[in-house]
């Protein structure tokens, strides 16, 4: 039907609105409205809704947090690092009073399926550091360490990360070194790198990691809360995800941890060889391990590929051991190792020496060496730090680190199964840094630099500073680091068939004739001296080439000491009657200006 004008309604009429209008109307209001609520929420303070780890099931926009409460920065450290939980997640507390786990439960209330407290049996104050790191153990007989008591095995499954309370407290023994500005003491009232409990809490956390991972499908983090940085040993800056103040988060490696828990808990027994299996790593039988019989699986080489090894030596601020650096690699290539050979070199080493070195087998590597902080100047340690430089070999899974004083008597490949850090042991609770198994890592290299002026070492050297790094280190058997040291004068003074390598102490054989070891001219040097040994280097000299052998001439300097040390024991008529013994060293008509 059609509309005539009569039947319209007027503009004025207040019933309707105009059909064409109506969507315009409709339009600004929501246009208002909308403005309206974006100006409140702009101007007032909103709700901050905190991420949760979800299941994965869930979508986001289903998904409603229960609380409003703000979680732990850590806590937030681990929702960014990892989402993918197939379930909510479960938290076991270490070393946390009860008021302290009610206190942590309350702030992940929401966040978290549960929070479990680990019960396990405190060390007992009869456990000492001293203990489980004694100077002297008798190597042939299965070694026996003090208890360190752990969490029932089996009993705290389903865990997604594992928080502990550090202990960190000054042990009394430090106090007094500190106040009597002992060379022993090493760290400061908050440090308390040598305490048992801090030991224990540290491998009891390590052990839940390890069977909740081994267990389970997802990562399992480690949560550490003290003054007290956590122990570099067993959770390595590579796994460290956060770290804020008195938080510290890691997503460890749970292969190199369960290796970790796998060593005896301290050098009271020795680190035990692994089974050959392809494959597998298969600890001997050791009541002292944390777990007997543990499985172990081999950490994956990167691209699958073979682990990557090599031995590694060091030579800066003179040329003076770079004969002892070739008799080295010739020594190790004599016994058909398939490992690679690196050695660092600063620039005192020349290029003439450095094209030795190659031919010998070294694979040469230019570095700046590292001042030791604590060192006198112009001390024979003044620049030992640069050994330090070794945890930059990263193109390497582990390395065994040599002191350029040494020969090896046998095969000694096998030793690159043993973790970081092993070595033999030196005095009281110490290691010998002459011969480590280490692992290079650009992190580590950068901790130990920060470290160096804070940390004292107590010879001012690298041996020293490394010891209060590595406080918690395996014991390799003396045979493997064979000290030419006899304390006793009428002591045998020969080297058993079984020693894998020598230590050269004392006077060098490159620095004297073959004729006779030197050391026997100067009296207070008589510990370091021994015929056979030093007969034992002049083989590797005479498997060597020509061209190798004229990096050990003597120079005139050398020759002059030589002769002035036989006066002196003539004069002194030293018992020995070494001196009497005439030099045939044809060395001794080619001497040459410098090394």
């Amino acid at each position: 039907m059609g509309f005539t004008k009569s039947n319209l309604p007027t503009s004025s009429s207040p019933s309707t609105s105009s059909p064409k209008r109506r969507p315009i109307i409709l339009g600004l209001f929501f246009l208002l409205t909308s403005s309206f609520i974006f100006f409140l929420t702009d101007t007032f303070p909103r709700a901050q809704l905190i991420d949760v780890i979800h299941l994965q099931a869930q979508s986001v926009a289903s998904f409603r947090p229960p609380n409003k409460v703000k979680p732990p920065s850590w806590f937030e450290a681990i929702h960014e690092d990892h989402l993918a939980y197939q379930r909510p997640m479960r938290v076991g507390m270490v070393n946390i009073e009860n008021t302290g786990v009610q206190l942590l439960e309350h702030s992940l209330k929401g966040f978290i399926d549960s929070v479990v407290a680990i019960d396990f049996e405190p060390v007992s104050p009869n456990v000492t550091w001293k203990k489980l790191f004694p100077e002297w153990i008798h190597e042939d007989r299965r070694g026996r360490c003090p208890r360190i008591p752990m969490p029932e095995p089996g009993k705290y499954l389903g865990l997604d990360m594992v928080v502990a309370q550090l202990p960190c407290r000054e042990l009394e023994s430090e106090k007094i070194a500190n106040n009597n500005n002992n060379n022993n003491k090493t760290t400061g009232a908050k440090e308390g790198i040598r305490d048992v409990q801090r030991l224990q809490v540290s491998l009891a956390t390590a052990s839940l990691i390890v069977e909740n991972e081994a267990k389970g499908e997802n990562d399992v983090y480690a949560v550490f809360i003290g003054k007290c940085e956590p122990m570099v040993e067993i959770f390595r800056c590579d796994d460290l995800v956060w770290h804020e103040g008195e938080y510290w988060v890691y997503k460890p490696n749970v292969e190199r941890l369960r290796e970790s828990i796998s060593m005896p808990v301290g050098t009271c027994a020795l680190v035990h060889p692994y089974d050959a299996a392809p494959g597998t790593m298969q600890l001997q039988a050791n009541p002292n391990q944390l777990h007997e019989q543990l499985q172990i699986t081999k950490p994956s080489a990167k691209n699958n590929q073979r682990p990557r090894h090599a031995y590694v030596t060091l030579l800066h601020s003179s040329e003076a051991y770079v004969c002892g650096a070739i008799a080295l690699a010739q020594s190790i290539r004599q016994t058909n190792s398939t490992k690679d050979l690196v050695l660092l070199a600063d620039n005192s080493i020349s290029d003439h020496s450095i094209l030795g070195l190659q031919a010998a087998g070294w694979k040469v590597k230019r570095i700046e060496r590292i001042r030791s902080p604590h060192a006198r100047i112009n001390a024979y340690n003044e620049w030992n730090y640069s050994k330090l430089r070794v945890w930059q070999l990263t193109d390497y899974d582990k390395v065994m680190f040599i002191d350029a004083d040494f020969i090896v008597l046998h095969n000694i490949d096998h030793f690159f199964n043993y973790p970081q850090l092993s070595a033999s042991p030196n005095n009281n609770w110490l290691f010998n840094s002459g011969i480590m198994i280490l692992e290079p890592s650009k992190c580590f290299f950068d901790t130990l630099m920060s470290k160096r002026y804070t940390l004292k070492s107590y010879n001012g050297g690298d041996q020293g500073y490394l010891n209060e790094v590595l406080t918690w280190w395996h014991r390799l058997t003396t045979r493997l680091n064979f000290m030419k040291f006899f304390p006793k004068k009428e002591s045998d003074r020969s080297i058993p068939e079984d020693r894998h390598t020598i230590h050269f102490l004392g006077m060098k054989p490159w620095t004297c004739y073959r004729d006779y070891d030197c050391n026997w001219d100067r009296a207070d040097y008589h510990r370091y001296a021994s015929d056979d040994v030093n007969a034992r280097w002049w083989q590797v000299y005479d498997g060597m080439s020509t061209e190798l052998q004229a990096h050990c001439g003597m120079t005139q300097e050398m020759d002059r000491r030589v002769r002035k040390g036989r006066e002196i024991a003539q004069k002194a008529t030293i018992f020995d009657e070494h001196w009497k013994i005439a030099i045939k060293d044809p060395r001794q008509f080619q001497l040459v200006s410098s090394v």
